[in-house]
C-alpha cells in the first residue's frame, strides 16, 4: 500500500487522501489479525477435539490389562535352581519386598523356593516381581549373548560394571562366578538365531540400547524372559508381542504416551499397534521415548500421568 504524498504544496494537506489512507491501513490491520485469531481458534478446537476422543482410562486399560497378560511359559524349576546355583537367597530376594512395602505372595515364595508348573501371567501387581525373578535368568543363563556378546566385548574383563551385572545385590557368590554360569535355558542353534534375532529388534525406555545388549536390568530381564519362550517352542511373533506388553507393565507411562500418540497420529488402538513398531527404537528406546514425549507435550496432549514409571532402578 502506498502511502500518499502529503508533502506540503502551496502549504495545504490533501487531509481526506491521508484520512482515507488511515482508513485503509487500519482495515488491513484488523484483516490480519482476523486471520490470526481464526487460525489459533481452529488449532485450539483442533486441539480439544482430539483431545477429547481420547479415552486415557481405555488406553491405559489396553497397555495394562486387569487380568494380565499370559506369557505361555512356565516357572518350572528355575527358582529353586537359582537359589541353589548361589544367584540370589530367598530370604534376601524376599526382603527387597519387605523394605518396599509389597511383600511377596506365599505364591510368589512357593515359586522361587520350590518351583511352579503354573502359566506365567504378568499384571501390574508381579511385574516387579517378575522384572527381578527374570533378571536372575537372564543373568544367570550361559548363553553365547552373554559370553561372546556386546556385555564382554565392551566389558575389558570386567563385566560386573554394567547396572545389570553390578546392580545385582543379592548373589550369594561374586557377580563374576554367576555371571553365565548355569544351563538354566539350554538352547538349539534354531532357538538361539530367534532368541538374537528378536532380542536386537527390543528396546527399552530406560537407555538406548537393544535388549541383545542387556546392560541394564530391564535389558536382563527380557533377555531371560525370550530365552524361555524359545525353549518352549514360541514365535518370533509371540515373542514381539510378549515383549509389547511386558515393557508396558514394565514402563507404564512411556508406553501410555506410546499408545496416545498411536491414537492420535495413526489412528490405531494400542491393542491392535504391530508390536515389532511398539518395541522398536522408535518408540520404546530412550530417545525415542523422549522424542514421543516431546511431541505430544508441544501438542498440549500431556495432561495425564499414570501411577508408575519404569526406570533402570525398580
Amino acid at each position: 500500500m502506498t502511502e500518499p504524498d502529503i508533502s506540503l504544496a502551496d502549504e495545504q494537506i490533501d487531509v481526506e487522501a491521508l484520512v482515507n489512507y488511515r482508513i485503509r491501513q487500519m482495515a488491513s490491520i484488523i484483516a490480519g489479525l482476523l486471520v490470526v485469531v481464526l487460525l489459533v481458534s481452529s488449532y485450539v478446537k483442533w486441539r480439544q477435539d482430539k483431545t477429547s476422543d481420547l479415552d486415557v482410562a481405555a488406553l491405559q486399560a489396553q497397555i495394562n490389562p486387569k487380568q494380565g497378560y499370559a506369557l505361555s511359559v512356565s516357572y518350572g524349576d528355575l527358582g529353586p535352581r537359582l537359589i541353589q546355583g548361589g544367584v540370589f537367597d530367598a530370604q534376601e530376594f524376599s526382603t527387597i519386598y519387605e523394605n518396599s512395602g509389597n511383600p511377596l505372595s506365599a505364591e510368589q515364595i512357593e515359586i522361587i523356593k520350590k518351583g511352579s508348573d503354573e502359566e506365567i501371567i504378568i499384571n501390574s501387581q508381579n511385574a516387579h516381581f517378575l522384572l527381578n525373578f527374570f533378571w536372575a535368568v537372564g543373568l544367570a543363563n550361559k548363553n553365547s549373548i552373554l559370553t561372546e556378546g556386546s556385555i564382554m566385548q565392551r566389558s575389558h574383563g570386567q563385566v560386573e560394571r554394567f547396572a545389570s551385572t553390578g546392580g545385582w545385590s543379592i548373589a550369594a557368590k561374586p557377580i563374576t562366578e554367576i555371571y553365565a554360569s548355569m544351563s538354566l535355558i539350554p538352547l538349539t542353534p534354531e532357538q538361539q538365531r530367534l532368541v538374537e534375532d528378536v532380542a536386537g529388534a527390543i528396546y527399552r525406555p530406560c537407555c538406548d540400547n537393544p535388549t541383545l545388549f542387556p546392560d541394564c536390568n530391564h535389558g536382563m530381564a527380557m533377555l531371560g524372559l525370550l530365552e524361555l519362550m524359545a525353549t518352549e517352542g514360541a514365535s518370533a511373533n509371540e515373542m514381539f508381542e510378549a515383549a509389547k506388553y511386558v515393557n508396558a507393565y514394565w514402563f507404564p507411562q512411556q508406553t501410555l504416551e506410546t499408545a496416545i500418540y498411536l491414537q492420535i497420529t495413526e489412528n490405531t488402538d494400542f491393542a491392535r499397534a504391530d508390536p515389532r513398531l511398539v518395541v522398536s527404537a522408535q518408540f520404546s528406546s530412550g530417545s525415542g521415548a523422549a522424542r514421543i514425549h516431546q511431541k505430544l507435550q508441544a501438542k498440549g496432549l500431556l495432561p495425564w500421568k499414570p501411577e508408575q514409571s519404569g526406570n533402570c532402578a525398580n
